[in-house]
């Protein structure tokens, strides 16, 4: 659950939260260890040299530094908090942003494909970013920082597998255009594709589509 939930205001009728998160907790790590660094830095320098007019400068140069990372920790940190990725049974929200801010949202009828990638570092510490195709204008859509990411892929893959049978059962009725059947068939495939479906029910789902 990320620190600042989604607001249940901005929810649709009938919509509910399956994932709330905020970024891994490693995006706070470049300016947390560099603030660390520094202070480490100045406290050394105090401790070991003993020209008197170096170990002054070189302790400003150092006290100097920590105070600009601690800002840029603190920046980092209020990004975090009001940063999150939020899947519901409807819809995949990317939301950041405190005074100016920006997001990105996909239904999941949208959503065609979803892949993760992590660094070797990433892996040891669970991170890594998830990248989002889908249907509509946004196409593709690529989130960093994620906690766990394989996790989270399958979460979203899950949801986008039980939206497309919730909306396949309706999709047999005679008012379906010939448009919203082929996309929706092509969202089928790619769930075959990367094995969230079985074969099974691929057919059984595009019989359904189909009218058989």
């Amino acid at each position: 659950m990320s620190a600042m939930p989604f607001p249940a205001r901005l929810l649709h009728d009938d919509e509910v939260i399956q994932l709330d998160i905020n970024p891994h907790w490693w995006y706070l790590g470049s300016p947390g260890l560099t603030t660390v660094a520094c202070l480490i830095g100045a406290l050394v320098v105090n401790a070991q040299i003993d020209i008197a007019w170096l170990r002054d400068t070189l302790s400003y140069v150092f006290w100097a530094a920590m105070l600009v990372s601690a800002a840029w920790l603190i920046k980092r940190a209020v990004e975090w908090r009001t940063t999150y990725l939020v899947l519901t049974n409807q819809r995949l929200i990317y939301r950041q942003g405190v005074i100016a801010r920006q997001g990105v949202e996909m239904l999941l009828e949208k959503v065609s494909n979803v892949n993760f990638s992590q660094t070797v570092f990433q892996r040891i510490v669970k991170a890594g970013s998830l990248l989002i195709e889908s249907s509509g204008e946004q196409g593709q859509q690529q989130i960093d920082d994620i906690p766990d990411p394989e996790a989270v892929q399958n979460i979203i893959h899950s949801a986008v597998l039980m939206r497309v049978r919730a909306s396949t059962t309706f999709s047999a009725a005679p008012s379906v255009g010939s448009d919203d059947i082929v996309s929706q068939l092509e969202r089928l495939e790619g769930l075959l594709d990367r094995g969230t479906i079985t074969p099974a029910e691929f057919e059984r789902q595009k019989h359904r589509l189909l009218g058989d």
